[in-house]
């Protein structure tokens, strides 16, 4: 008997018993849209995740006061002093601005609305360098710093929440822990970030955040962001600026009061997260495929009882045991085939649906049904149809003549 032959048959005797054909599938079926859906989520939360950090700018480093690994109570804040100190040109030379932030939240109203959000304190350079955007207006000037003037650029979640509209806010007043301060610009919307969504948020300028708002001893500052001359530079920049505050607060290596984070390398840890986690979904989801392909397995050992007699008949007309191995080998393999086909469908399906849904709820997060998965979930379904295919196809090869045409 030739595969193609096989092949026929099996269909035929699938065709016959319809309803137990499509009971049988439903378990593979299942477990391969779940797998494919699984991936397809997994795989487009990385690429939205990545790609809202990947859009600040790859040339970008974070620094931040304290460390888990230093428990040292010995810790020295970061200040303006060491922002100028990172723009020395022979020390840093890759380094081409380096601006402190203050960064609290605080109550903001308007009216009878109220947000409580991210209050940052920032330079003109701040919003340039994060690859800030507006809808309408301009961002923190020179002279709003020099003046310490009581204006702000909000996220567009804080202009939902207090004016439930995006457009027309410049000019308005808002308060800000009681302080009236005019609008100046609404920023275009970016999603969500390293910490959180970057639309909420109230961007203030530095020196009226230091001197009203957002009081720090000694000048300290909670963060100052770095612009690298090059992505290609990043780690040289991340070295320089470590070594600058090493010497600035007297501290040994491995015993840093900061942490230096770069894009590149929160670009990094999040795809291991989110690959760890899609791998650990997908290996759930494919918990299913197994148990469809126990479906297979019992529902062939009940074929293999009920066509005792028809395996008898047959091989007394001279079929061989391997005649008989590959007839229920194909029949199982075109079940869990078949179950596979129709699950990545179903799959896909579901992963459309999801993107659609996160698209109506403002997330522009899409889930991607990628080559790979669904090579994945073909090769995979159909090994298991084969796996739990042998050992009643063995039972039926192994049946005697005489013994299977007695069967009644």
């Amino acid at each position: 008997m030739n595969i193609m032959e096989a092949i026929l048959e099996a269909l035929e005797t699938l065709s016959a018993n319809k309803m137990r054909s499509g009971l049988t599938i439903l378990g593979i079926v299942i477990g391969v849209a779940a797998v494919i859906a699984m991936l397809a989520i997994g795989e487009g939360a990385q690429s939205y995740i990545t790609g809202t950090i990947s859009d600040l700018g790859t040339n970008l480093v974070f620094v931040v006061s304290g460390n888990s690994r230093n428990e040292s109570r010995n810790t020295k804040p970061l200040t303006e002093l060491d922002a100028k100190a990172m723009v020395d040109s022979e020390l840093a030379p890759d380094v081409l601005v380096a601006e402190p932030v203050l960064s609290t939240r605080l109550q903001v109203t308007y009216g009878s609305e109220k947000k409580s959000t991210s209050i940052d304190g920032v330079t003109p350079n701040y919003i340039s360098i994060s690859n800030y955007a507006f809808l309408e207006g301009s961002g923190i000037t020179e002279e709003h710093i020099l003046g310490q003037a009581s204006v702000a650029v909000l996220g567009v979640d804080v202009a939902d929440k207090l004016f439930n509209r995006r457009e027309g806010l410049t000019g308005e007043t808002i308060r800000i822990q009681g302080q009236p301060f005019r609008i100046v610009g609404v920023l275009e919307p970016k999603g969500g970030g390293m910490g959180g969504s970057q639309d909420d948020l109230v961007m203030i300028p530095f020196s009226t955040a230091q001197t009203r708002l957002i009081r720090r001893n000694s000048n300290a500052v909670d963060m100052v962001i770095i612009q690298a001359a090059s992505a290609d530079t990043v780690e040289k920049v991340t070295e320089d600026v470590s070594n600058i505050l090493r010497t600035r607060h007297r501290t040994p290596i491995g015993s840093d009061d900061f942490q230096v984070i770069s894009q590149q390398s929160a670009v990094t840890m999040v795809s291991s997260i989110t690959n760890v986690l899609t791998v650990f979904l997908g290996g759930v989801a494919a918990i299913s495929l197994l148990v469809g392909g126990i479906g297979i397995m019992n529902i062939m050992l009940v074929s293999v009882t009920e066509r005792t007699r028809e395996i008898g008949l047959r091989k007394a007309l001279g079929a061989k045991k391997s005649d008989i191995i590959v007839q229920f080998l194909v029949e199982s393999a075109l079940l869990s085939l078949f179950g596979g086909i129709i699950g990545i469908i179903l799959g896909w399906l579901i992963a459309f649906v999801v993107g659609k849904v996160a698209a109506a709820t403002g997330t522009e997060f899409t889930p991607v049904v990628g080559m790979n998965a669904i090579l994945l979930a073909t090769i995979f379904s159909t090994a298991i149809g084969l796996f739990f295919g042998i050992y009643p196809a063995n039972r039926a090869a192994g049946l005697q003549p005489v013994e299977a045409l007695r069967h009644e």
